[in-house]
């Protein structure tokens, strides 16, 4: 933090400019109010730059949590909202120490990608009321923007529409023109100006309260924790997800950086335990702040504190200003915000990219829409490790090889030929794929030999290794002796603990090479007068 403070002091004022409207306005989309979303940006914001596992990633109230939310405020009220925010703190503590922080890079980019833009369409709809100047609500957003829709048809309020769409276009336009200048918070100030002067007829947030919660926030009975057990796991989950999804953006954007994922996980949990005290919703690292952050040079914790600190001081000292900020400008901030989200080129590559990942990133996206953001990550993990699952059994397969007989003269090459077969295994031989191979192998041909050539399994489980104990013991009820060739060490556990190799080891019949294992398919041969004995007269030895 010492080697280029004035670097990160300047980003962290720039990310404050960036972080106040969208702080309130997700505080106001969550259900408790803007003055929940600004001291979930100051508390979580500095806690999580303290103890988090990344020098660049900066905290707070995100979308993604507030479809979250919502609900909870809808059936438990706000107490509900602050004691899931503590339980999801205990509950990422615990990831943090149980080291669960690696597991994220297991996430496919569809389910990413799919998440993302069904966050932005729950974000997008949910800012319809504000937006239309209408009061709507349901637990499903769907609903609610419906009714919102219906509502504002019944009754127009243009004032509000117009100043939702002005700060929408603004922000848009502003960010392709000059990146680097916050039009949201320009925006937002010309909407509160235009508000306060012509006296339009529409919502304003309102005096903000104190920091710390009144009792009508307080946190429920302990009764009541395990009926709101399932959304604490749904946030912890998000959140889990969302800040280390940043941290790695963050990496990637940046020389030299690398985060600590378990102690990522280990900051938000505190920084979750520590907000709702303050009445603040649960927090998780942003994407688009802390890109904002790395983008204006930001190098150590010194910006995401400093962040938390201007915000603190807007709290504190202008808090009558934030009172005259009319709501529907605030849903213009947040329906930029969620058109921003989306990132066209990466839907569409990734469409493009196989039918597979397509269905995958639709599936992710309308579930998140139509279910809760969990379910919606388990169905895309679960949809997209089925169809992986299938590319590999597609891929693995039992192939028949040509003997390498190169030392043999013609006519006994041609009787080799004649009697033994060699087949090789590619790929896994595992559950999905074993039963096939299973009825591959034992409809051969009538020959006398099989060789086996394991080398080229990649991977094989119990499954595996019984159907192949059982496709030798077919074979050789044939009649057809069987000779294996390659085993890897690996491997070799798996197939002696079901008895796959005992027959073959016992009779001497289980190589090393496949040369070794054709030399004594070639004895067996001559053992059995299927094979000349000694060489034609014509051949020198």
């Amino acid at each position: 933090m010492r080697r280029q403070p004035g670097r990160d002091l300047i980003a962290g004022l720039t990310v404050a400019v960036v972080a106040l409207p969208l702080a309130l306005g997700f505080g106001v989309a969550s259900g408790l109010g803007a003055a929940a979303g600004l001291a979930t940006a100051i508390v979580a914001g500095a806690v999580a730059a303290v103890f988090g596992g990344s020098n660049l990633q900066v905290s707070g109230p995100t979308g993604a949590m507030t479809v979250v939310l919502v609900p909870i405020v809808h059936q438990h009220g706000p107490s509900g909202v602050l004691t899931v925010g503590l339980l999801a703190g205990l509950i990422l503590i615990a990831l943090a120490v149980a080291r669960a922080g690696s597991f994220v890079r297991y996430v496919p980019a569809p389910v990413v990608e799919g998440f993302t833009a069904g966050i932005a369409a729950v974000i997008l709809l949910q800012q319809f009321p504000a937006a239309l100047g209408v009061s709507a609500e349901g637990e499903k957003v769907t609903t609610a923007a419906w009714r919102a829709v219906v509502d504002f048809a019944y009754d127009p309020n243009w004032a509000a529409i117009g100043l939702a769409t002005g700060v929408a276009a603004v922000m848009l336009a502003g960010a392709r023109w000059r990146p680097t200048i916050p039009f949201s918070l320009l925006a937002v100030a010309a909407a509160t100006v235009l508000t306060w002067l012509t006296d339009l007829d529409v919502a304003v947030i309102g005096t903000l309260p104190a920091m710390l919660p009144a009792p009508s926030l307080g946190f429920v009975d302990l009764g009541a924790v395990p009926s709101l057990a399932t959304a604490a796991v749904a946030v912890a989950a998000l959140a889990a997800l969302e800040s280390l999804l940043s941290a790695t953006v963050a990496d990637g954007m940046t020389v030299g950086q690398r985060h600590d994922p378990d102690r990522e996980l280990f900051g938000q949990g505190l920084a979750n335990l520590a907000t709702p005290l303050f009445g603040g919703v649960p927090a998780t690292a942003a994407i688009a702040r802390t890109a904002v952050n790395v983008r204006s040079g930001a190098a150590s914790r010194l910006a995401a504190l400093t962040h938390a600190i201007a915000l603190a001081a807007v709290m504190l000292a202008a808090a009558p200003l934030v009172a005259h900020v009319p709501l529907a400008g605030l849903a213009g901030v947040l329906l930029a915000t969620a058109v921003r989200m989306v990132e066209v080129s990466s839907l569409a590559a990734l469409g493009r990219a196989s039918r597979s990942d397509a269905l995958v990133m639709t599936l992710t996206a309308a579930a998140t829409l139509a279910l809760d953001l969990v379910a919606a990550v388990i169905l895309g993990l679960v949809v997209a490790g089925a169809l992986a699952l299938r590319k590999i059994v597609q891929a693995a397969r039992v192939e028949e090889v040509p003997l390498d007989t190169s030392d043999h003269h013609a006519e006994e090459h041609a009787l080799l030929a004649e009697h033994i077969v060699a087949y090789r295994i590619d790929g896994p031989l595992f559950f999905a794929a074993a039963h096939r191979f299973l009825l591959e192998l034992t409809e051969v041909a009538d020959v006398r030999v099989i060789i086996l050539r394991l080398s080229r399994i990649s991977a094989i489980d119990a499954t595996g290794a019984l159907v192949l104990r059982d496709a030798i013991d077919r074979l050789e009820h044939r009649g057809i002796t069987v000779y294996a060739s390659g085993l890897r060490p690996e491997h070799a556990k798996t197939l002696t603990a079901v008895g796959s190799l005992r027959r073959l080891q016992d009779a001497g019949r289980l190589f090393d090479t496949t040369p070794q294992a054709i030399a004594a398919a070639r004895d067996h041969l001559h053992t059995a007068g299927l094979l000349p004995t000694t060489r034609p007269a014509s051949e020198p030895a």
